[in-house]
């Protein structure tokens, strides 16, 4: 069945599909991949394979049965738009997701590229925000084009991890952005002048701002338990909504 999370953007996961491989210098330290392995020894159904790509068609229907309005994260454990995914499993998602319009579902890749061809062909279902992750300049900051390139209700990014100053983005046609240091016991840390200067950005082009957390280095550069580090910027919880 889908899965209550404690990811602080969203209310359940969905993953019809687990496993992902790395791409860029965000999955250096991926969350899911640990996740995976555990679970994988734990002898969790999907995770047979661990972290290898692998379809589930049978949890395609677990929205379907959830009356209650919910906002799903699909493929917290994956990436929906992997090279491995077909194009008809994609088309299978998107049939529940049409069939469930009392639902959000927010999904998020790396794969950017894919979201212009997939969506060439068949418009974007209203209950869908549509994301892409921007961890630094050189991988993160192209798929922001791509993105663009698709009409959402919602078009976020997750900056998170947060590995660089980004310098000027064009957040033109971005509804939301969602900032957060990096995890675990290898965590990059991130500065106070990155985020405040992403926040900026979303003040002038009137994008949401959501501030997740600092992760495992606190706003001092002190490495400590995420919980400990809290969210706080600038004395406040900035965790706005596009909607």
């Amino acid at each position: 069945m889908a899965t209550v999370t404690a990811i602080e953007w969203t209310e359940e996961t969905w993953n019809p599909v687990t496993g992902c491989s790395k791409v860029s210098a965000g999955c250096d330290n991926c969350y899911a991949e640990v996740m995976a392995r555990r679970l994988h020894a734990m002898g969790a159904p999907g995770y047979d394979n661990g972290f290898q790509v692998t379809l589930l068609p049978e949890r395609l229907t677990q929205p379907l049965r959830k009356k209650k309005p919910t906002r799903f994260f699909v493929n917290s454990m994956g990436d929906l738009f992997h090279e491995e995914v077909p194009s008809c499993f994609i088309d299978d998602v998107f049939e529940v997701i049409r069939q469930t319009p009392h639902h959000t579902y927010q999904i998020l890749t790396k794969r950017a590229y894919r979201l212009p061809l997939y969506f060439g062909s068949q418009p974007l279902p209203p209950n869908v925000w549509l994301g892409v992750t921007v961890e630094d300049r050189k991988s993160g900051m192209p798929r922001i084009e791509h993105l663009r390139q698709v009409n959402a209700t919602v078009r976020f990014l997750s900056v998170e991890p947060l590995l660089q100053d980004l310098g000027d983005i064009d957040l033109s046609g971005i509804h939301w952005v969602i900032v957060g240091g990096e995890s675990g016991p290898n965590a990059r840390p991130m500065n106070q002048e990155w985020v405040l200067a992403i926040k900026e950005q979303c003040d002038r082009f009137g994008s949401a701002f959501f501030f997740k957390q600092w992760g495992t280095w606190g706003v001092d550069k002190v490495k400590r338990h995420k919980k400990a580090n809290g969210r706080l910027l600038l004395g406040q919880t900035y965790m706005n909504y596009p909607l």
